[in-house]
């Protein structure tokens, strides 16, 4: 590691690097983890895999990525200069006015070459710059996939398979002297159009349609398909070599003709500079946080309104999973919001572990029992449970609604949902509003351009090949969706990021809900009851206050005063639910600031004078009354025929229904029965009896390996290095105890194991030896034995860098090490 030689490959430039840089080559690919490398050379092979060199390219930004384009069609190795030549240009004018920002390429070079370094995709000194052969591959122009650089094959690669003959009439017409051999008729062609002077000349005697057809191809792609008779300007840069055959329809513009065409550079428009957020507005940061705080309530009533819905079993669960259609329109419609936000909060609620199936044989969505914790907790940190479940879900609610790539309807908590690049993206976005002072909003579309700026390969892999059969700016989708769930969460207000979201991101939730608290208006413990059967609450109500009155009276209207109707039917609800008539008016009077209005005094009392008169069970149904009279009028009320209700007794009608439906059609011809037990005495329908048994939240669908911890990065390294270490060690070759051949396992009898190791033991060295573990694995390790006994020997294992047993059975051979390995 102290040698001064340049690396002759990747392996011998990871294994001169310093723990600290193989921690950050782990560090920004992990997938190089999975599971730990033996040894050095095993890491570099597996970082120049194709699926690693992809995952690597996909997390470049820009910049990086062209510096790694460019480096894909130079000369390999490339020295500096040659890059920054190809990125820069030479400094001639390319016909689009510009000067090619070269003080900036300049300055961002380096930094974008430390980063292809330390991710293992370039390697080698700065005059001999190699690019791994597999990103090579990925990003070289071919017919198939052309370069993203819009560059062509060198005119080595074009000519490739041409007659001599063809190549001696493309050098006599492009006015060069006829050359001996095919080689040097490339080499001539390739100077050619390397020579800044010899080739303007050349281009000057081309007729203006033969220029414009290289203004065509000149930035990409740089294939075109000509006739068998092709018009003269395009025959005549076919016989200068200018477009080289690659099949007998299609041409192509060599590399060398194009860099001249674009005065050297290998790009139309570098970005070594990352695109700037631009506000759209600027506002008082105070009014922001209270913008945000008020929406955040919001999101916390239309969560618990949600989990009222479902509170007695919510919709039925579709047999391919989700929610269908309807059920979502219907969901919408009681929460009085649009379609595609109420599926929002819905994937929330069930983020949050909030709601979930309950598993019955007819399947339906409930709350779950830690959904009545939730509702115990305070404002915010109800609220700081809701934002980090969306920061942390892979469940993208944006796609619902959507099809995916078989063509079937993606619904609201359905399968197919996740994506798994959605918390990195809401992250980064909110990150990026961080960036702003506060109170500033962002323009969407630039923060669409540095997120594009950021990761410009992801969704589409390297090459051309587009990835995971979904549109490839899924990216740019779920920021704009994040923007917009962000302010229906009250993560941001007015289109700005809030004091209490830039707490949650930075310190955590308990410090973003000590800075929310003082913005939530305490809850209240009374209403205003009016005359026209209406209650107003003027703000948010206590819960057991809130709780009671949705069960007495019908939300009208909500805003920042919630309108309640008290109905006969939800008076007789709170009767349902096991309340007299005396509790009601007593509880309205104890938390009400006006008078009870004489109308809703009477409304009560009238409904609990008729509550119960009739009773129902179940026989399969029946209803009971003392008053003949009452029955009389059912049988003859002509609404009662679908009910099929005949006399059993002079106080009896048994119905060929279920008690259920024999329920609901009396309520609707305008009596108020009660359903009684086996029994005879009334049963109670409590609010919120239906829950799911405990459920955990849906786990995120992680996007790769996760990112190592810094235990576990030093823990990988020193086992690299460890291994690095017994598979390079050298065996000592002696006559008497024959070591295993280079690569393969040492063999030794098993007495003389036993003796070599009993003999490492007691002098304290350490020895080779060859193991095969249960599974039929062998290994080679480097071990310092302690101590041999009952078969088992116990030691240092160098190569794991951990104290080891092995049975001495499944010891293939021992080999001592040279002496230089041994100190």
């Amino acid at each position: 590691m102290g040698t001064t030689t340049p690396p002759r490959t990747l392996a011998e430039a990871l294994r001169a690097r310093g723990d600290e840089s193989l921690a950050g080559l782990l560090r920004a690919r992990p997938d190089l983890l999975s599971p730990v490398p033996n040894d050095i050379t095993q890491l570099a092979t597996r970082a120049g895999t194709r699926a690693s060199v992809v995952r690597a390219l996909e997390h470049l930004d820009r910049f990086a990525l062209q510096t790694a384009e460019a480096l894909a069609v130079a000369p390999d190795p490339a020295p500096y200069d040659t890059l920054l030549a190809l990125l820069t240009g030479d400094g001639q004018e390319d016909g689009a006015g510009r000067d090619g920002a070269g003080a900036s390429i300049t300055a961002a070079l380096p930094g974008a070459l430390a980063t292809l370094r330390e991710q293992a995709l370039v390697w080698g000194e700065d005059a001999r710059l190699h690019l791994v052969r597999t990103a090579r591959e990925l990003l070289s122009p071919s017919p198939q996939h052309p370069s993203p650089t819009g560059l062509g094959p060198t005119v080595a690669e074009a000519t490739a398979g041409m007659s001599p003959g063809r190549l001696q009439e493309i050098l006599a017409a492009a006015g060069l002297p006829p050359t001996h051999d095919p080689v040097s008729a490339v080499g001539a062609l390739a100077e050619l159009f390397t020579d800044r002077t010899r080739m303007a000349e050349l281009l000057d005697t081309a007729p203006v349609e033969a220029l414009s057809v290289l203004d065509r191809l000149v930035w990409g792609p740089p294939y075109g398909e000509v006739t068998p008779n092709p018009a003269p300007p395009v025959q005549w840069l076919r016989d200068r070599g200018l477009l080289l055959p690659v099949s007998t329809r299609t041409v192509v513009l060599p590399r060398e003709a194009a860099l001249h065409l674009r005065a050297g550079r290998a790009h139309r428009l570098p970005e070594p500079v990352p695109p700037a957020l631009v506000a759209m507005a600027e506002r008082d940061p105070q009014a922001v946080d209270r913008a945000a705080a008020g929406q955040g309530f919001m999101a916390l009533s239309t969560v618990e309104e949600l989990l009222k819905l479902w509170d007695d079993g919510g919709p039925a669960i579709l047999r391919a999973g989700g929610l269908s259609v309807r059920e979502l329109k219907r969901t919408a419609t009681s929460l009085d919001v649009t379609e595609p936000v109420a599926a929002f909060w819905i994937e929330l609620a069930y983020a949050a572990g909030l709601l979930a199936s309950d598993g019955e044989t007819d399947e339906r969505y409930a709350p779950t029992p830690a959904s009545d914790e939730w509702l115990d907790l305070a404002a915010q940190d109800r609220w700081t449970h809701l934002a980090t479940a969306w920061l942390a879900a892979t469940r993208t609610a944006g796609l619902i609604g959507g099809q995916d790539a078989k063509g079937r309807a993606l619904s609201a908590l359905g399968p197919d949902l996740d994506r798994s690049p959605a918390p990195e993206v809401r992250r980064r976005v909110l990150a990026l509003f961080a960036t702003l002072p506060p109170g500033t909003a962002p323009d969407p579309q630039t923060l669409l351009a540095r997120l594009r700026w950021e990761r410009p390969l992801r969704g589409t892999a390297p090459g051309g090949a587009s990835g995971q059969g979904e549109a490839t700016d899924l990216r740019s989708r779920i920021a704009l969706w994040t923007v917009n769930e962000a302010e229906l969460l009250g993560v941001t207000g007015r289109g700005a990021l809030s004091s209490q979201a830039r707490a949650l991101l930075d310190d955590g939730p308990a410090e973003a809900a000590s800075l929310l608290a003082p913005l939530i208006p305490e809850p209240l413990d009374h209403v205003l009851l009016q005359a026209d059967l209406t209650a107003v609450a003027p703000g948010p109500l206590e819960r057991p206050l809130a709780g009671m009155l949705s069960v007495l009276a019908d939300v009208e209207s909500k805003g920042g005063a919630t309108v309640y109707r008290f109905t006969p039917g939800s008076v007789r609800r709170a009767l349902d639910a096991g309340q007299a008539a005396a509790d009601l008016h007593s509880f309205l009077a104890t938390h009400s600031r006006t008078p009870v209005p004489q109308p809703l005094s009477y409304l009560i009392d009238d409904v609990a004078r008729r509550h119960g008169h009739l009773r129902i069970g179940a026989a399969s149904a029946y209803v009971r009354c003392d008053d003949e009279a009452v029955l009389n009028e059912i049988l003859a009320d002509k609404r009662s025929a679908a009910l099929r209700l005949r006399r059993l007794a002079p106080t009896v009608l048994a119905a060929q229904t279920d008690p259920a439906s024999l329920l609901d059609g009396l309520r609707e011809m305008g009596y108020a029965p009660a359903a009684e037990s086996a029994e005879g005495d009334v049963l109670i329908t409590r609010a919120g009896a239906r829950r799911t048994p405990p459920r955990t939240p849906p786990v995120p669908v992680p996007e790769g390996p996760p990112v190592p911890d810094a235990t576990l990065l030093a823990a990988a390294v020193r086992a690299v290095r460890a291994g690095d270490s017994a598979a390079r060690a050298v065996q000592r070759d002696d006559q008497d105890s024959p070591a295993a051949a280079a690569g393969s396992l040492p063999r030794t009898t098993p007495a003389d194991t036993l003796a070599t190791v009993q003999a490492a033991a007691m002098t304290g060295s350490a020895v080779w030896i060859g193991y095969v573990n249960a599974d039929g694995a062998a290994s080679q390790r480097v071990i310092a034995p302690v101590k041999v006994e009952g078969g088992f020997v116990t030691g240092y294992d160098h190569t794991a860098d951990e104290v080891r047993t092995y049975p001495l059975h499944r010891i293939t051979g021992v080999a001592e090490l040279a002496d230089e390995q041994t100190n």
